[in-house]
């Protein structure tokens, strides 16, 4: 299922956004100011984040720095309407920028558009000769399958949905073990070595030096 995190103060708004997303399928939470929303973020996994501009605590474009660490997919939903204001937002990495008021039927659009962007919205993804269905939970590569655990299967899709770019080793593990990273990489390096060695990725999946490692697709 996609997992929406909604950042908007006004909670009639944000009751509108997440009752008609609910509706499409989508998985919601709320957040209600910055620092909320930012906890959210560091505690859940989700797949597009829809963030308004002028939030308490930290507004959004304080946040975008924060979030970019994660790689997830931003829209921005907000009033400030200048054009000036949507250049900083999409500079700041955002993937769209819609202003209030908007008919629900194009933010259903844009989050639709943007997850396909990021195969989020696919149940068959297709790499290469690998072919990957997220609702069975399957991986065939040449048409044979692959015996992936639970946690190598969550980790290959958080490289997918997170490709070309370096993914820390805390942040692997803290969004794929779901805890406090403690320091320790064997947990990370052993998993991202067995998915090499089962995917035959051992140069798709670099390593980054005093990093972590990165998909490498074109």
């Amino acid at each position: 299922m996609i997992r929406i995190l909604i950042v908007e103060d006004e909670k009639p708004i944000s009751d509108l956004i997440r009752m008609n997303l609910q509706s499409a399928g989508y998985v919601c939470d709320c957040a209600f100011d910055g620092m909320a929303a930012a906890q959210k973020v560091e505690n859940n996994r989700y797949d597009l984040i829809l963030l308004d501009v002028m939030l308490p605590e930290v507004n959004g474009y304080e946040l975008m720095p924060y979030i970019r660490h994660y790689g997830t997919p931003v829209i921005f939903v907000t009033a400030k309407d200048r054009v000036e204001d949507r250049v900083k937002g999409l500079k700041l990495g955002a993937d769209d920028y819609l202003i209030k008021p908007f008919e629900i039927i194009e933010l259903l659009a844009r989050v639709e558009a943007v997850l396909r962007r990021y195969d989020l919205n696919q149940r068959l993804l297709e790499i290469d000769d690998l072919v990957i269905d997220t609702a069975s939970r399957t991986v065939k590569k040449a048409g044979e399958e692959i015996s992936l655990t639970k946690k190598e299967f969550e980790l290959l899709l958080f490289f997918i949905r997170n490709k070309n770019i370096a993914l820390y080793r805390d942040k692997i593990y803290e969004m794929i073990w779901e805890s406090d990273y403690m320091g320790d990489s064997r947990t990370v390096d052993l998993h991202v070595q067995r998915l090499r060695r089962k995917l035959g990725w051992e140069e798709k999946i670099a390593s980054v030096y005093k990093v972590g490692y990165r998909l490498e697709l074109a």
